[in-house]
């Protein structure tokens, strides 16, 4: 589980979500209210928004215009599932395999306290040690 958050505010503009994800190696931004997550916003999420691509200087100024005038409550995605930190890995597999969520925010009495997605769990797989036979 990720617990040092880059999170965003209902009412940050598009703008800051894509400045963040730029300047960040990250894919899922949760968009927190006074410390509860209402939602997340993942890259895919950004790049859908703005049709995947800029092709021309219409459609560069064009995104600009959208970022300027779009919030991150906008594109997040609302009702998602969580986790709190005591649940075991399974519920989160189980999660990640049923509706192909890439990351689930960790709760802990009602604040988000972390996110888990599918690199971590690779990337803690990855890390242990090979198992002698």
């Amino acid at each position: 589980m990720t617990t040092k958050l880059i999170t965003v505010h209902p009412t940050d503009k598009l703008t800051v979500v894509k400045d963040l994800f730029d300047k960040n190696k990250i894919h899922h931004l949760p968009v927190v209210k006074y410390k509860e997550i209402v939602g997340m916003v993942s890259k895919t999420d950004l790049l859908s928004f703005l049709k995947g691509f800029e092709s021309d200087s219409y459609d560069n100024y064009m995104n600009d215009v959208r970022l300027k005038n779009y919030t991150a409550e906008d594109i997040m995605t609302k009702g998602l599932a969580k986790l709190e930190p005591s649940d075991r890995i399974n519920v989160a597999l189980e999660v990640f395999k049923e509706n192909l969520f890439h990351a689930l925010p960790v709760v802990e009495d009602g604040e988000l306290v972390g996110i888990l997605t599918t690199f971590d769990i690779i990337r803690a797989l990855a890390n242990e040690p090979a198992k002698s036979e």
